[in-house]
This record gives structure tokens, sequence and C-alpha cells, in this order.
């Protein structure tokens, strides 16, 4: 007599594999416990102090005069500043990926010369250059244009220390992208701008566009550059972090944070917007 062994029907659940590297519940974890100590709970604490002067308050607070002003000039500097950087930072990244030149290695290094340059130094060495006595400053004057102690020096600041971000960020794309798509688009008869506007820019518009949203946001924040070049003037030349630290030193902490929640308010939606256009260049 044979027995017989009936099996079990149902499959044998798999064997659970041990990851290498942490799994996404810890990682998640540890993400959300360093962004809201860095980022998340000092920004709240901005809206929170703010809400503390009612709609009404923060209203009337940000909606001096002097305060839109500087508001403006904050924003609208840095959006020309980084219109600017996007055009010509494009230009150097192009020349430093595509031809070879003496001393290219050089230029490529002091790209980055902003990044370790204290904003002050900076700040000290255009306001030297483009002064109404300094190097450049002597010849444009003359001709009605100053720089020094105007928005114009500004914009020129901003440029000065937004334009790495720019160059670094689109470079790598640069020397990704294929040279083929080039080659045959000119076999196929298109010309240098068509190649250009329908191979090149269509690659590197993600990449432009971030670069263009880093030099931005670095417009809206830069303090130490710009007090030097600016003068500072209220209603002319002075800028929203300066105002921030000047009603501080006057012990206006309400004021000071009214001013710091509209520069997040207002840079939160432009950078939103940003990012939800870089969004739709990657998809096209």
């Amino acid at each position: 007599m044979t027995s017989l062994t009936l099996s079990d029907p149902r499959p044998s659940p798999p064997l659970k594999t041990r990851r290498v590297m942490p799994g996404f519940g810890l990682t998640m974890g540890i993400t959300l416990v360093y962004l809201s100590l860095i980022v998340l709970i000092p920004l709240a604490g901005v809206f929170f102090k703010a809400s503390g002067l009612g709609w009404d308050g923060f209203w009337h607070a940000i909606s001096t005069p002097r305060v839109f002003n500087a508001l403006k000039l904050s924003f609208g500097a840095a959006f020309f500043a980084a219109v600017f950087n996007a055009v010509f930072g494009l230009l150097v990244a192009w020349v430093f990926v595509r031809y070879e030149f003496f001393g290219k290695r050089v230029l490529d290094a002091a790209i980055d010369l902003p990044f370790a340059l204290p904003t002050a130094v900076a700040g000290i060495a255009l306001t030297a250059l483009y002064s109404g006595n300094g190097w450049i400053g002597q010849f444009l004057e003359p001709l009605g244009i100053k720089v020094a102690f105007t928005p114009i020096g500004v914009v020129v600041a901003l440029m000065f220390i937004g334009l790495p971000f720019v160059v670094r960020t689109v470079q790598p794309v640069l020397e990704e992208a294929e040279k083929e798509l080039e080659e045959a688009a000119a076999v196929l008869g298109a010309t240098r701008f068509q190649t250009a506007v329908r191979v090149i820019l269509p690659t590197i518009a993600p990449s432009l566009l971030t670069g263009f949203a880093l030099a931005f946001a670095r417009g809206v924040g830069e303090y130490g550059s710009v007090i030097f070049i600016a003068g500072n003037l209220p209603m002319v030349s002075e800028i929203a972090p300066l105002l921030i630290i000047i009603k501080l030193e006057e012990f206006d902490y309400r004021g000071a944070t009214a001013v710091a929640a509209a520069m997040l308010i207002i840079s939160f939606v432009m950078l939103l917007a940003i990012n939800l256009l870089q969004g739709w260049s990657r998809k096209k």
C-alpha cells in the first residue's frame, strides 16, 4: 500500500532580500526631520511672527511706499540679472565646451570665484570699478550712464554673483549633448539658427531654467555685494534685505518679519512657476 503525500497548493512567500542601503522608511524619516529643523520650522516661525499683525497690519506693513519700492527693486533686479546671466551664461558655457583656446582652464576656474569670494569684497571691488572715478565708471558717466549708487549697480552686482549658477548648470548638459544630432540637422539642410533653436535649445532648456532659478533665488536674498554699490538710498536703491536689517535695528521685529514673509511668498510663487515651466519643458 503506497502512501500519497499532498503538497500545499499555495505558493510559498518570496524571500525578503536585505538591501545594502537603508530603506525608504529610514531615509524618508531622516529627510523630514532634517528639512523640518533646517528649513520648515524657521520659515514657519517667520509666518507665525508675522501673523501677529493680522491681515490689516500685515498689509499696512508691506504696502508702504518704502517697502514696496524695496521689494520691487529686489525682485526686479534679481529677475533682470537672472535673464542676463541665462543668456551670457549659456554663451560662456558653449565656449568652454565646444572650443579649445589658450587660458581655457584659468577662465573656467575663474567662473567659480563668486562662489568663494566674500560678498563684501565683491561689492567693494564693483564699487571701485563703477564709481565716478573708477576704471570703468569714469568712461560711463560722461556718457550719462551712472552705475554705482543706482539700481543699475544692483543689477550689475547680482549679475556678478549669479553667473556661475547658470554656467555650472548648463555646462555638463552641453558636454553630454549628442553632436551627431547637430550634424544630422546640417545634412538635412537646417541652418545654424534652426539647429540652435530646434535641436540644441530643447536639450538644454531644463538645465537653463534651473540655472535661471538658482541665479534668481540667490539674487533676491543677496546682501553683502549689493549694499556697497547700491548706495542704499530709500525709494531709489534700497533693497528689501537691507530694509529688514534696518527694521531689526529699530526693534521693529513685526515689521521686519512682515517684509520677510512677503519676500518668502513672492519667491515661492515665482520659483513654483519656474519649476512648472521646467517640468513642461522636460515633457516637450
